[in-house]
């Protein structure tokens, strides 16, 4: 049974994850010690010692940089500074329009996957759906495949969109809008375009980044 950590050890774990977090690479020992306000180096070096054991962190003594964060100071495991926590929210059609629920917050995600952090261009507001059917094979978007998306409430000509028709309906499509006229265009000619009065669609989000996993 692992020992639950010390005031200091907790504060240490913290200060290396948001030193992470800030800097993009890990703190010195001494970095740590004016961070946390240790009295001295050798105190860091023994509280690191422990939380080595205990699993929290990795230590390449010969490094002067080299702490890596394995766990937070909750116990949950660290993510590397590059990887970023995405909700997802049930599946949207590419295909006809499917009924999907709405998920204002994490708390109603399907599930959270890890996604590479460039795919969420620093916005915390990101969130991915699966795709079901195949109306964008041509703009490489696959049944099965995660899109990923910022919310927003309007595009522009072209972008690939989440579009909510007449209030419950949400499809996966490239938007045009012309004299108060949306079309929502798939990529695929097997499949007929929707076109809709524009106050019938509300866009819900943009597409920012496609996840293909192999087995699909």
């Amino acid at each position: 049974m692992k020992k639950k950590l010390s005031t200091k050890q907790e504060a240490i774990v913290e200060f290396i994850k948001g030193f992470l977090e800030d800097h993009h690479f890990p703190p010195t020992v001494r970095d740590i010690q004016a961070g946390c306000e240790i009295s001295s180096t050798s105190v860091v070096d023994y509280n690191l010692r422990i939380l080595q054991r205990e699993g929290y962190i990795r230590r390449r003594s010969e490094v002067s940089r080299g702490i890596e964060l394995l766990k937070d100071s909750s116990g949950r495991e660290a993510r590397p500074d590059n990887v970023v926590a995405v909700p997802v929210f049930g599946s949207i059609a590419a295909g006809e329009p499917l009924h999907i629920p709405g998920a204002a917050t994490r708390s109603d995600a399907d599930e959270v996957v890890d996604l590479p952090s460039f795919l969420t261009r620093g916005n915390p507001e990101v969130f991915a759906v699966r795709v079901k059917g195949e109306s964008m094979i041509d703009a490489l978007v696959a049944d099965g495949d995660l899109v990923v998306l910022e919310p927003a409430a309007d595009a522009r000509n072209g972008d690939m969109v989440a579009a909510e028709i007449n209030g419950d309906e949400v499809t996966l499509k490239h938007f045009f809008m012309q004299n108060g006229t949306v079309t929502l265009q798939p990529a695929n000619a097997q499949v007929d375009p929707i076109v809709v009065p524009a106050d019938k669609v509300q866009v819900k989000g943009k597409v920012v980044g496609v996840v293909r996993s192999m087995y699909n």
